[in-house]
């Protein structure tokens, strides 16, 4: 069984820093995109990152370039999303997903294995 778990999330003023963790178990790592995704009040599901960990490549949405970094770390099964000069827009709870396969996408439609999420609260 897939799962995923995410934990990190906080509040932070703007400017700040946040690390958010994904812990992965279940499935073979290495055989999976892990994506990163954000969901805010009245809004859908935004992709915001993700990465093939076999690779290590990576891709992020044009908001989050320059400021957000994600990474994994394969012997813990783990991925990250360090998220620097956050904005109060940055406000969401942030989903960490998984997909077999080894293609870069950030539509929610491509993943079908989805942690609960962590709320990330950025104050202006």
């Amino acid at each position: 069984e897939v799962q995923l778990v995410e934990s990190g999330g906080g509040l932070v003023q703007a400017g700040g820093s946040l690390r958010l963790s994904c812990a992965a178990n279940g499935f073979t790592f290495d055989d999976y995109t892990i994506g990163w995704f954000r969901q805010a009040p009245g809004k859908e599901r935004e992709g915001v990152s993700c990465i093939v960990s076999r690779y290590g490549n990576t891709y992020y949405a044009d908001s989050v370039k320059g400021r957000f970094t994600i990474s994994s770390d394969n012997a813990k099964n783990t991925v990250y999303l360090q998220m620097n000069s956050l904005k109060p827009e940055d406000t969401a709870v942030y989903y960490c997903a998984a997909t077999r396969g080894l293609l870069l996408r950030l539509s929610r439609y491509g993943y079908n294995n989805w942690g609960q999420g962590t709320q990330v609260t950025v104050s202006s």
